[in-house]
């Protein structure tokens, strides 16, 4: 299955739309929808979008090769799985099936607080490799809790994520009742009826629930009461004073992602983290917020040479991660793809969208005359050239 590839899905946007025949509606709107108007969504795929490169066609050329280090591990692609909460409302199994294939393909998976994979359980299936995303808990007694856990369970790098001081404003999510588990309601129970395999495939599964955190959530909680929860306990405001007990305690790599801002990026280095990811949670947030790949670009010149500079947020292909990568990205992640790959095919699903991803990539960088990702800087088409 490692090379598995199915060339009916050619391209993420086809596997999106087989992925949206097979997952109800409720869940389906959960991953694809963004804050407010969803502006922001559709600025991170503009402005990537944007992004040129430039060939070197006359000069000689051996091939090119994928492979990163970081934080003292070579990874086999410069691209890992972005943390996506409730990853097994949209798919049943979808941690585990993610995980699995990420450990074998070699690149980093990474689990969100509000998965409904166990972190002890995906540790074990990702042999050690996967990272923790870490919500940083109001409650003193869950995160040190919470933190103990990730450490006996053996995850080598710890994600803070920072960029969410508040539930944010989904409108899809709000007009559908999201809960965990799904509500029962008429709407919602026709929608899981009329996707018959995602149907069956939960009954055998087990309802969805955030089982890393399900130990300290009350029992059965409605939208209302999730929200709430989300903000009074999981996802309080994350300052420095906030990040340093964690530092403390966190021997390993420490990394601090949903920063844009430069200044962020210099209180990440103050604090002593060993990476950033600039990301704007998928433009879930903050509807007027900017794309990331700008900042990006100011912000790697800047302090390349100080921190790992990592890059989530709008990236839906080859084409994408090399944009991002020739703008100065160390390393890129993708949470959407990924969702759509298993939602379109299952495990094999997983498989098949690293190798796309895989696949396009060194088509561009073969047509780029790029041998490492690490020299793609050099075939960036600046905002002042393209323009003049």
């Amino acid at each position: 299955m490692n090379d598995y590839f199915n060339h009916k899905y050619p391209d993420i946007s086809d596997l999106q739309r087989q992925a949206k025949k097979r997952i109800p509606k409720f869940a389906f709107d959960y991953l694809e929808g963004g804050c407010m108007e969803e502006l922001s969504v559709a600025r991170n795929r503009t402005e990537i979008e944007g992004v040129q490169l430039r060939s070197e066609l006359l000069k000689p050329f051996n091939g090119s090769k994928l492979d990163v280090e970081l934080f003292g591990h070579t990874y086999s692609s410069p691209f890992g799985v972005a943390p996506v909460g409730l990853q097994g409302l949209m798919w049943p199994k979808a941690p585990e099936i993610l995980a699995k294939a990420a450990a074998d393909k070699n690149i980093p998976y990474v689990l969100s607080t509000v998965s409904s994979g166990n972190l002890e359980t995906i540790a074990e299936i990702s042999e050690g490799k996967a990272w923790y995303q870490l919500y940083n808990p109001t409650d003193e007694s869950i995160r040190s809790d919470l933190l103990n856990r990730i450490q006996t369970a053996g995850y080598g790098v710890l994600v803070v994520t920072v960029d969410v001081p508040t539930f944010g404003f989904r409108p899809r999510d709000i007009k559908n009742g999201l809960a965990m588990p799904p509500k029962m309601t008429f709407t919602n129970v026709i929608q899981m009826l009329s996707k018959p395999t995602w149907f069956l495939e939960t009954a055998l599964a087990g309802k969805p629930e955030m089982k890393t955190l399900k130990p300290y959530m009350p029992k059965n909680m409605g939208t209302d009461e999730l929200a709430a929860f989300m903000n009074n306990t999981v996802m309080g405001r994350v300052d420095l004073e906030g990040l340093k007990p964690i530092r403390d305690f966190w021997k390993g790599p420490l990394v601090i992602k949903g920063l844009v801002n430069e200044k962020d990026v210099a209180t990440a280095i103050q604090l002593g983290a060993d990476g950033v990811v600039i990301s704007n949670h998928g433009g879930r947030q903050l509807d007027a917020g900017e794309s990331p790949i700008k900042p990006l670009q100011n912000i790697t010149k800047k302090y390349q040479n100080q921190i790992k500079i990592m890059m989530d947020s709008g990236l839906r292909s080859g084409t994408n991660i090399a944009g991002a990568l020739a703008s100065g990205a160390d390393f890129t992640f993708l949470g959407r793809p990924f969702v759509y790959g298993v939602g379109a095919l299952g495990k094999k699903g997983a498989y098949h969208t690293i190798n796309t991803l895989n696949t396009q990539l060194t088509q561009i960088m073969n047509q780029l005359g790029c041998s490492d990702v690490t020299e793609l800087p050099h075939y960036l088409v600046s905002s002042e050239s393209a323009n003049g």
